[in-house]
C-alpha cells in the first residue's frame, strides 16, 4: 500500500491543545468491524466502554512513566540549545535530540537548565550520546529540571503545570518514555475500579515511546519505511493473565498502540509456541495483512494522517472501516492526537 492511502483532511482546530476538563470526559468512537463499514461506527462518550467489556475479558495497559525529557540550556559560548532525551542509556548517559543553531561537536560541553553541565561524546545518527558531568543520577537531574516533552502538534512554547498530570497515566510506574501511551490518559482511578468490578482482569506491559513515534512516514511504498525501536517488556504475570483470559472465554483488548507493540512483539519473538515472557527491542512495523496473534480489541487516540499509527489501527479494524470511522470523526469534529477524544475498536469476531 502507498503512504497517500492513508490521507485524510484534518482541520487544524480538531487538534487538541488542553486535555479534557475530566480524563473521562473524552468522547468515544465505537467501531465494530464486524458490521458493514456504514453501519460500523456508533457515537458514545468514554465511560461507555464499560458497557462492551464482559467479565473474563482483560485490559493491556502500557505503564510507562514520561519523564520530563525536554531540556534547554546554554554552549560554551552562550548559544542556546535545545535537548529532547529519546532514551536514558545509564545512570549517567543519555542518547538525545539537541536543536541549536549549530551542532555541537563531540567534547563540547553544555550548560543544562543553569544546574549541571553535559559533555557531547558520541553520536548515534541523527541523535546525540551525552555524559552528565555531575554526582548525581541523570534521571534524578531530569526529573528536577527537565520540562514535560508535549507532542509538536501541540502548539505552545512550554509545558504548562497542568501537563506534569495530564500528560501522565494514573498507573505510569517505569521511567523512560517521552511520549505518552495517550490511550491511558482517558483513565482515572474510580473507572479503572468500575472496570475490574465488572470482572475484567487489568494487566501490564511496558513500552517506553521514543521520540520516534512521531517520525513521518516518508517513502511512498509502506513496506520500505524503516521503523524506529523502542524498548519493551511482558513479564510472567501478564503470560498467565493473558492464557487465564482465554482459557475462561475472554478477550484481550490492547489499551494504545504500544501495548499492541508489546503483545505482537512477544508474540513473534515466541515463535510458534506459546507466548512467553520477554524483553528487549522491537521495531515491529504493523500494516494491513498483518496477522494478530494476540490482540483482540484495541482503545486508541485518534492519530495523524498517514502516520504509522493509523496504519496500524487499518490492519486491525480493515482498511475501509478505518477510514470510514476517521471520516465520521473529522465531520462528528472529534478531537484529535494526545489530549483528544478516544475510539474502541471492537474484536471481529464474537
Amino acid at each position: 500500500m502507498k503512504r497517500q492511502d492513508f490521507f485524510f483532511e484534518l482541520p487544524d482546530a480538531l487538534i487538541a491543545q488542553q486535555p479534557a476538563k475530566e480524563r473521562r470526559g473524552s468522547r468515544l468512537l465505537v467501531l465494530d468491524p464486524a458490521q458493514p463499514t456504514e453501519q460500523s461506527v456508533t457515537d458514545r462518550q468514554f465511560p461507555d466502554l464499560l458497557n462492551y467489556l464482559r467479565p473474563n475479558d482483560l485490559l493491556v495497559f502500557n505503564n510507562t512513566k514520561v519523564i520530563p525529557a525536554r531540556l534547554f540550556g546554554q554552549k560554551a559560548t552562550g548559544g542556546k540549545i535545545e535537548l529532547l532525551i529519546e532514551r536514558v542509556i545509564d545512570d549517567q548517559t543519555l542518547l538525545t535530540h539537541i536543536r541549536s543553531s549549530k551542532s555541537p561537536k563531540q567534547g563540547a560541553v553544555l550548560t543544562i537548565e543553569n544546574a549541571f553541565d553535559v559533555e557531547v561524546v558520541g553520536r548515534q545518527d541523527a541523535l546525540f550520546i551525552v555524559k552528565v558531568l555531575a554526582d548525581k543520577n541523570a534521571l534524578e537531574l531530569i526529573e528536577t529540571h527537565g520540562h514535560m516533552p508535549l507532542p509538536p502538534y501541540i502548539e505552545r512554547q512550554q509545558d504548562q503545570e497542568e501537563d506534569k498530570e495530564r500528560y501522565q497515566t494514573v498507573y505510569s510506574a517505569k521511567p523512560g518514555a517521552v511520549a505518552a501511551p495517550t490511550a491511558g490518559l482517558h483513565f482515572d482511578e474510580a473507572l479503572l475500579q468500575e472496570i475490574a468490578d465488572k470482572g475484567v482482569d487489568l494487566g501490564f506491559v511496558t513500552l517506553h515511546v521514543g521520540a520516534g513515534t512521531f517520525k513521518p512516514v516518508q517513502v511512498d511504498d509502506i513496506s520500505e519505511h524503516v521503523m524506529h525501536s523502542e524498548y519493551f517488556e511482558v513479564d510472567e504475570p501478564l503470560v498467565q493473565q493473558i492464557e487465564q483470559a482465554r482459557s475462561k472465554g475472554g478477550r484481550v483488548f490492547a489499551v494504545g498502540t504500544t501495548s499492541v507493540r508489546c503483545l505482537e512483539s512477544a508474540a513473534l519473538m515466541s515463535g510458534d509456541g506459546p507466548l512467553k515472557a520477554c524483553r528487549g527491542e522491537t521495531d515491529i512495523f504493523i500494516t494491513p495483512g498483518y496477522q494478530f496473534k494476540q490482540v483482540d480489541g484495541l482503545l486508541t487516540n485518534f492519530h495523524l494522517p498517514e502516520s504509522t499509527l493509523i496504519m496500524l489501527v487499518s490492519a486491525l479494524a480493515g482498511y475501509e472501516h478505518t477510514m470510514n470511522a476517521y471520516r465520521h470523526a473529522v465531520q462528528q469534529q472529534y478531537r484529535f492526537f494526545s489530549y483528544g477524544d478516544a475510539m474502541l475498536i471492537l474484536p471481529k469476531s464474537k
